[in-house]
């Protein structure tokens, strides 16, 4: 995974390799399989690529099909299904050894002015106010080097979540928590960047919130989790090097599965995304 911003900006770019045909390389990594943000980065902006620029992505959704491998590169075949006046759709087929690893269907649309409303953003401490994630790892794993080798080109602040003796407490809603999270370090002004950084990163930890109730991580023995499909609705401009609040929750988990949805709001209190996931949440217990 990339470790510094300069890093992360050429994990983002692809190789053109024919008309809508599209490669990715892989990143030095330890993981076992390839980390599904990064898939979900590269078939936007591999989609991104075939639309006129008058274009802006308004909505993805996606299935992980196969883990990826992290030795091998990964092809993106994008197919033009649409280009209206207003929108325009495109598919993409994410391949590696000769197999669909992952798909995903974009729409885009030709910005314009409308109806508009939001939410309120929440009531939350500043990100300067809030522990490093990093630290956090740090102190539950007692590696040293694992986040900064896999994740330093993020940086994630805790803002608090609902577990037994959390900083939320609504009964309503047992399974909450809130990041803050922004890349680490200048992005260019180029809002494809931006959107791709922000889709690599809100597969981080969004499955890790369907198991706030149950007393266990992501990490723990006897815990197989996967994302199953992921899908974000962009609503307003934002930068992916400014602080973003990730206000997540997860309505239900039955059957294996997890739901997590979650809101993005900058600083400032606009509401810029929406996310949504499904993953797998196997658990037996060592």
């Amino acid at each position: 995974m990339p470790s510094t911003i300069a890093e992360f900006l050429d994990l983002l770019d692809l190789e053109v390799i024919e008309d809508n045909l599209f490669r990715g390389r892989q990143p030095a990594t330890s993981l076992q399989r390839v980390f599904g943000g990064q898939v979900a980065a590269h078939a936007l902006v591999a989609a991104t690529r075939t639309v006129d620029p008058t274009y802006e992505v308004h909505s993805l959704h996606s299935y992980f099909l196969r883990p990826g491998d992290t030795q091998v590169p990964i092809v993106y075949d994008v197919e033009d299904v649409r280009d209206g006046r207003s929108f325009a759709t495109r598919r993409v087929l994410a391949r590696q050894h000769g197999r669909p690893i992952f798909a995903m269907t974009l729409n885009f649309q030709v910005p314009e002015d409308g109806l508009e409303h939001q939410d309120t953003m929440p009531d939350v401490p500043a990100p300067e106010d809030c522990v490093d994630l990093a630290e956090i790892f740090r102190s539950r794993t007692g590696n040293e080097d694992d986040w900064p080798k896999e994740w330093g080109a993020l940086e994630v602040r805790f803002a608090g979540n609902s577990r037994p003796g959390g900083e939320l407490n609504d009964p309503t809603r047992p399974a909450e928590a809130r990041l803050w999270i922004r890349v680490a370090g200048d992005m260019p002004d180029d809002r494809l960047a931006h959107v791709a950084a922000f889709t690599y990163a809100s597969d981080m930890t969004l499955l890790g919130s369907t198991l706030i109730p149950h007393q266990v991580f992501i990490a723990s023995p006897g815990m197989q989790a996967a994302s199953l499909d992921h899908s974000i609705w962009f609503h307003r401009p934002f930068r992916a090097d400014e602080w973003w609040l990730y206000d997540q929750h997860s309505p239900s988990a039955s059957g294996g599965r997890g739901l997590a949805i979650a809101r993005i709001w900058t600083q400032d209190g606009r509401l810029v995304a929406s996310v949504a996931q499904e993953g797998l949440i196997r658990y037996h217990a060592p």
